[in-house]
């Protein structure tokens, strides 16, 4: 017999912290939003899907020009 267990957890973050993760979500939102409508648009003009590899190299220069990118963490965007 097999059992599911699940855990909870709730984080008391401090406004630092709260702000933190709000510009998290928000640059990840961005990235994500950013990369999908270059998909899109590549996809409806050419016909053409990119790849990994050109999306993490354009992130890497998407960082160096928008200051938000740098504020929070390497993993997230």
């Amino acid at each position: 017999m097999k059992i599911n267990k699940a855990f909870k957890f709730r984080i008391y973050p401090t406004k630092g912290q709260l702000t933190l993760i709000h510009k998290t979500f928000g640059c990840v939102r961005f990235t994500y939003n950013h990369f999908l409508n270059k998909r899109i648009e590549l996809y409806r003009n050419e016909k053409k899907s990119t790849t990994y590899v050109n999306q993490a190299k354009e992130l890497t220069s998407l960082k160096k020009d928008l200051i938000c990118l740098k504020e929070v963490d390497s993993v997230s965007p």
